[in-house]
């Protein structure tokens, strides 16, 4: 396991071909295992990419390494989530035989993974669903979801794994919890 963070001062050692999975903190486990079982039958490693909204690209050094500004001058989550992140991915990846790293990238989450894809010209991104409930569903409307604007994106399948249990067909759009 090795941790890169993309800021300023640390460029990202990205792995060339590595399953990319896209978590959050407090993400169901099953987002990193089905990801790690996919880097497992490609051969390839596993990238778990973290996307800090908080803050955005301020420009690229010619070698690639961003410089970040933050949206809010007080705001420094990125760092915890991250360390969270990579938390929750080391249990549970625990005794599993796949290679992995984490890499806070920044921005726009669809656009941020498209580009680190890119970049490390990954064979597949992995992704959840967002939890159910009405602030979940406001926020989609409004920002969209990260999955639907990364299918339309770029070229690279991308595997949705559902969190949670299936909603009924006759349930009601927005979750009353």
């Amino acid at each position: 396991m090795s941790d890169a963070q993309n800021s300023s001062d640390t460029p990202v050692e990205a792995p060339h071909g590595a399953v990319i999975a896209a978590v959050i903190p407090d993400s169901p486990a099953r987002v990193v295992t089905e990801a790690a079982r996919y880097a497992e039958l490609l051969g390839a490693q596993l990238a778990v990419v973290h996307v800090d909204v908080t803050r955005f690209v301020t420009y690229e050094d010619p070698d690639g390494a961003p410089h970040t500004a933050p949206i809010d001058i007080n705001v420094d989550a990125g760092v915890e989530e991250l360390a969270e992140v990579t938390s929750q991915v080391s249990k549970a990846l625990e005794g599993r035989n796949v290679t992995w790293s984490t890499t806070q990238l920044v921005g726009d989450p669809a656009l941020a993974i498209k580009h680190f894809a890119n970049k490390i010209d990954a064979p597949l991104i992995v992704i959840g669903t967002r939890k159910r409930g009405f602030g979940e569903s406001l926020r989609e409307f409004f920002t969209g979801s990260v999955a639907v604007r990364l299918s339309h994106r770029q070229h690279r399948p991308l595997l949705v794994v559902p969190l949670g249990e299936p909603v009924d067909d006759d349930a009601p759009v927005f979750d009353e919890s």
